[in-house]
C-alpha cells in the first residue's frame, strides 16, 4: 500500500498567486447559477455578468478582468492515461498538508470491516463472501452476476483539475455497487438530450415493448419517478421480484403483503426498479448501455480501459430480434460497474464541470440541474445516484456540515463515494470506507482547505 501527497510543481507555467486567482475564478464559473438566470451565460457568452463580477470580487478577484470564456480556457483537464494526471503539491492548491493527511490517514483506518470474529476468517475484502451475508435476509437473495474481492482502502484528491493526493490501489478496477446508478442516469440524459425520450415526465410504458411496463399498475410510470425512485414499478427481473428487495428483516413478506406502492407516493430504494429502468433505457438507445457510456462519456474524458459494467449472467433480452444484455443498476446481486477509484475521480470532474470536458459538451447543463433539484420525497436526493449535502436532513443525503450546500456526491455501498464541491473546484474519491466514517472524512478534508 501507498500513502502520497504530491510534493512537486514541475510544469507550472503561472506564479503561485495568480494559479491560485484562476483556479478560484473557475470555481465561480463552475458554479450553479444561484439567482435563477440561465447558467449558459456564464458558461458561453465570454463576459462576466454584474451578479459573477460581484461573486468574483467576495472570493478575492478584485480587479480580475478576465472574460468568461477565458477563464474556461484556463481550466485543466487530464490528458487520458493515469500517468499523465498532473500532480500538484497539495500547499500549492490551498491545503493545510499536515490536514489532509490526517484525513487520509483516518481514512484508511476505517476500512470497512466485520466484526473481529468474522473477520478473522472472510475478511470483509472477499465480496464473493460478504456481499452475499449482507443480502441473506431477503428473498431471492442469491447473487446472479459477478462477484470479486475488493482491494485496500484507496482514494484520490482533485483540486483544480490537478491530483493533490492519492493513495492505497486508485488504479484498481473494484466493484462500485450504487455509482452505477451514477452510470445509468448519465446514460438516460443522452437520451434525453438526443431526443430519444421527448420528456422526463412521459410514460416509460410507450418506448418499452415489454408487457411487465404496460400492466395497469406500471403503465403510468414516468421516467422522472424512476430516476428519482418513487416509480413503485411492480414486477420480477431476472428472477428478482420488487417486493423482495430490502424487505423487514423482522416480516421478509413485507412488501408483498403491502402491495404495490403508488406511483410517485413515497421514494424507495429498490434496485429491481432500478434494474426496470435500464431496461427501459436498452429499448431506448438499442444498444447495449456499456457502449454507448463508453463511446459518449467514457471515451470522452480519457477514463482508463480496465473499467466495465457488467450485466447479471441471466439478463440477456431481444430486442427488435437482437439479443443483448441488459445492464444493472449496481451490486446488490452482483455485476454493476467495475472500477478505479482514478476514473471516478474524472467521472466527478465531468460531473464538476456539469457534462462538459473543455470544448466539448456531452451532456447537457439542463441534466445536470435536473439531477441535482432535490426530490418531492427526499429532499437529500436528486436524480439517481446525486446525493444532496443535508447537514441537519434525514433520509437519503449527506451530512458534512462544513461543506456548501451545493456539494453533491455519488454513493455506493463500501463504501465507495465520489464528492463533487465545485465552490472549491474540489472532487473527492473514498473507497472502502465504514459507512458510518463517511461524513467525518469529508469534514476533516473540507477543514483542510486553507484558501
Amino acid at each position: 500500500m501507498t500513502v502520497r501527497l504530491c510534493c512537486t510543481c514541475e510544469g507550472v507555467l503561472h506564479c503561485e498567486g495568480w494559479h491560485d486567482l484562476a483556479r478560484r475564478a473557475r470555481a465561480v464559473i463552475a458554479s450553479p447559477c444561484r439567482s435563477g438566470q440561465d447558467d449558459r451565460t456564464k458558461t458561453f457568452s465570454g463576459r462576466l455578468t454584474m451578479g459573477m463580477i460581484t461573486t468574483a470580487l467576495g472570493a478575492g478577484l478584485a480587479g480580475l478582468m478576465l472574460s468568461g470564456a477565458a477563464l474556461a480556457q484556463e481550466a485543466y483537464l487530464p490528458a487520458r492515461g493515469d500517468d499523465q494526471w498532473e500532480r500538484r503539491d497539495a500547499a500549492a492548491m490551498g491545503f493545510d498538508a499536515e490536514a489532509l493527511q490526517g484525513a487520509i490517514d483516518f481514512a484508511i483506518a476505517n476500512e470497512t470491516r466485520h466484526d473481529p470474529e468474522l473477520e478473522a476468517v472472510s475478511p470483509a475484502r472477499d465480496l464473493t463472501v460478504s456481499v452475499p451475508l449482507t443480502w441473506a435476509f431477503e428473498p431471492h437473495s442469491s447473487p446472479i452476476g459477478p462477484l470479486a474481492p475488493r482491494g485496500a482502502p484507496s482514494g484520490v484528491i482533485v483540486r483544480g483539475g490537478y491530483i493533490v493526493a492519492e493513495w492505497g490501489e486508485p488504479e484498481r478496477a473494484d466493484m462500485t455497487f450504487s455509482i452505477t446508478k451514477t452510470a445509468l442516469s448519465h446514460v438516460v440524459g443522452l437520451a434525453v438530450d438526443d431526443g430519444l425520450i421527448a420528456s422526463v415526465d412521459d410514460a416509460v410504458a410507450p418506448y418499452v415493448d415489454d408487457a411487465r411496463f404496460h400492466t395497469d399498475h406500471n403503465a403510468p410510470v414516468t421516467w422522472d419517478q424512476m430516476l428519482r425512485q418513487t416509480s413503485g414499478w411492480w414486477g420480477e427481473l431476472y428472477g428478482k421480484p420488487a417486493w423482495a428487495d430490502r424487505p423487514s428483516r423482522e416480516d421478509p413478506a413485507s412488501k408483498l403483503r403491502a402491495g404495490p406502492p403508488e406511483p410517485g407516493a413515497a421514494y424507495e430504494y429498490n434496485d429491481v426498479r432500478v434494474n426496470a429502468l435500464a431496461l427501459a433505457a436498452l429499448h431506448v438507445f438499442g444498444e447495449e448501455l456499456p457502449d454507448v457510456f463508453r463511446a459518449r462519456i467514457m471515451d470522452p474524458i480519457g477514463a482508463s480501459d480496465t473499467w466495465s459494467w457488467r450485466p447479471y449472467d441471466n439478463a440477456q433480452v431481444e430486442i427488435s430480434g437482437r439479443a443483448m444484455m441488459a445492464s444493472t443498476g449496481g451490486g446488490h446481486w452482483g455485476g454493476g460497474l467495475f472500477i478505479s477509484a482514478y476514473d471516478l475521480a474524472r467521472l466527478g470532474l465531468f460531473g464538476l464541470h456539469r457534462g462538459s470536458w473543455g470544448d466539448d459538451r456531452l451532456l447537457s447543463d439542463s441534466w445536470f440541474e435536473a439531477s441535482l433539484t432535490p426530490g418531492e420525497h427526499a429532499p437529500g436526493y436528486g436524480y439517481m445516484n446525486f446525493f444532496l449535502n443535508q447537514p441537519d436532513g434525514e433520509g437519503p443525503g449527506f451530512r458534512v456540515a462544513n461543506a456548501p450546500a451545493a456539494a453533491f456526491a455519488y454513493l455506493g455501498a463500501g463504501t465507495n463515494v465520489v464528492f463533487v464541491s465545485p465552490e472549491h473546484d474540489l472532487v473527492v474519491v473514498v473507497r472502502w470506507i465504514d459507512r458510518l466514517q463517511t461524513g467525518a472524512v469529508l469534514e476533516q478534508i473540507m477543514a483542510a482547505i486553507l484558501e
